[in-house]
């Protein structure tokens, strides 16, 4: 089997390349492709809107996942519930062993801003993929 490993993006990366890119090579995994949004999912988005979607993954990403040791690192971030929550498991950002693995960035540290801000990035890319067409306003 062979893994794919995708190098983090930082702020100065965050163009119109990189964040398709990386998520092609995260659909290419058998497990991280089965993830999609429901269409309770969908209604909640349209409902909350996206800039609330947004202001989720940020609090998740900093409160689940940036601190050195995260409370229950790798079960912290439910398999559903939250369109944000099926984000990070569909890009890799759910717990911090599966971002070493699939992002690069080593455990036992808190994640930097641009870390996070890189995170949000990628799930919001991968969500906004998933909405597609439709137009979510507030």
């Amino acid at each position: 089997m062979h893994r794919i490993i995708i190098q983090l993006i930082m702020p100065e990366m965050l163009h119109s390349t990189h964040i398709p890119q990386t998520l092609a090579s995260l659909k290419r995994s058998k497990f991280r492709s089965k993830f999609k949004l429901t269409k309770k999912d969908r209604q909640y988005i349209k409902d909350k809107g996206i800039n609330t979607i947004r202001q989720h993954a940020i609090d998740f990403i900093k409160t689940r996942i940036a601190p050195k040791n995260p409370k229950n690192d790798g079960k912290q971030t439910p398999m559903r519930g939250h369109p944000v929550f099926i984000a990070q498991h569909a890009t890799a950002t759910c717990c911090r062993g599966c971002i070493q693995k699939w992002h690069g960035i080593k455990k036992g540290r808190a994640l930097s801003n641009p870390e996070i801000q890189s995170l949000v990035e990628l799930i919001m890319g991968w969500i906004e993929g998933q909405i597609g067409a439709e137009k979510i306003d507030e």
